[in-house]
């Protein structure tokens, strides 16, 4: 991790690009359209549609998509078709904001078969994200030996801020989030999981490594030893860059702040001491935008786009996004592309793509061959491909 601070920016989106959308004859959006942005001309293809607020989705080896809807199915989409439920799913509480939500492949995927599964889940007090295990059969219509790994450790009667992202790391452990579940007090309680950023082995153990696991200087008895960073909201969006290991959130602000953040081990991101947003009352929020002891975002919007998943795009496809961050937007649904200096990480400029054609952007991948995958969570929810046009290639 690196400890270079970088200082916040706020940066107007480009404007005034052109958009080449063709419609099919039955009217809506065609099959595929062609975009022009800032850097290059993108296809964009849809693979799927009729899907129950997809959430979240994978690449699996040979090309099928392994996708995750809200409602608590988990299904497979090959060639344009959407597959009956995944059985054995773990026990998913569907309500407000929750229900199934990310997925994510296991380093060694194509030998073990292994997926990490987060989701809402129900006790006697009330809802909370957990994180579960298990085997996708090879046909990819089960899942076998299931196992919850992780659940929060307060439960509560509210619907939303469930965070619920998930990047796994090159030696095996998980990052995921949680939100602070709309009791935003709870992101500055270092002993309870909400409003942070935690990391688990696979199996669910503490990684002797976490800034406050049993041992650790810094460890009081105090902190939830899972917690890698606090002060965060609601994160629905991690990745790590695979070719720097920098650890990438993106959470959502109140009205106006939502950040990208750097997590970084111990560190407070602020909520809701600081923040550049305001309460939807309009009320200020804490003391203001900074303060000694909390971090400043990597970059921020007022307004809100609502972020959802975000994914630093490496690849060959699209050699002009590289290192840059992608994060879909809820509102204005749109993609917006973060470029970062290759140096310092530092946010040089902002695009908004696709505003208002696609839907409601919930989640961003990089495929294996470099193309952008989105998902939008509408009832009727798509899968969308994006591609570089035969006229952007050398």
């Amino acid at each position: 991790m690196t400890d270079t601070p970088i200082k916040p920016k706020r940066i107007m989106a480009a404007t005034g690009l052109s958009v080449v959308v063709v419609f099919a004859a039955a009217g809506g959006v065609a099959a595929r359209d062609t975009i022009p942005t800032q850097e290059v001309s993108v296809d964009v293809e849809i693979l799927a549609t009729g899907l129950d607020h997809p959430w979240s989705i994978e690449v699996l080896p040979g090309g099928a998509l392994l996708v995750s809807e809200r409602s608590g199915a988990l299904r497979l989409v090959r060639d344009g078709e959407v597959s009956a439920p995944v059985s054995g799913l773990p026990d998913v509480a569907v309500q407000g904001q929750g229900g199934l939500l990310d997925i994510a492949l296991a380093r060694d995927f194509s030998t073990s078969r292994t997926i990490f599964m987060s989701y809402s889940t129900r006790n006697d007090t009330g809802l909370g994200t957990a994180i579960a295990r298990a085997r996708l059969s090879e046909d990819a219509t089960a899942l076998t030996d299931t196992q919850e790994i992780f659940r929060m450790n307060r439960f509560s009667q509210v619907g939303r801020h469930f965070g619920s992202r998930i990047a796994v790391a090159g030696d095996g452990t998980l990052f995921f989030t949680i939100g602070d579940r709309g009791e935003s007090e709870r992101a500055q309680n270092f002993g309870d999981h909400a409003g942070a950023v935690l990391r688990i082995a696979a199996d669910g153990a503490i990684p002797a490594d976490n800034p406050f696991a049993p041992g650790s200087s810094d460890a009081t008895g105090r902190q939830a030893p899972e917690i890698w960073s606090k002060g965060h909201r609601n994160s629905q969006g991690l990745d790590i860059d695979p070719k720097t290991g920098v650890l990438y959130a993106v959470e959502h602000g109140a009205r106006g702040g939502d950040e990208v953040n750097r997590p970084e081990p111990g560190r407070n991101y602020g909520w809701p001491e600081i923040s550049y947003g305001r309460h939807y009352t309009g009320a200020e929020i804490g003391v203001g935008v900074a303060a000694d002891g909390y971090e400043q975002p990597a970059h921020y919007w007022d307004p809100s786009i609502a972020p959802g998943g975000m994914a630093v795009y490496r690849g060959e496809m699209f050699p002009e996004w590289n290192g840059d961050l992608l994060v879909g937007a809820l509102k204005f649904q749109m993609l917006v592309r973060l470029d970062l200096d290759d140096e310092t990480g530092e946010v040089l400029s902002e695009e908004r793509m696709f505003k208002g054609h696609y839907g409601r952007i919930r989640d961003v991948r990089v495929a294996p061959d470099g193309a952008v995958l989105m998902v939008t969570d509408e009832d009727n929810g798509s899968i969308l491909r994006l591609s570089r046009t035969p006229e952007s290639l050398d």
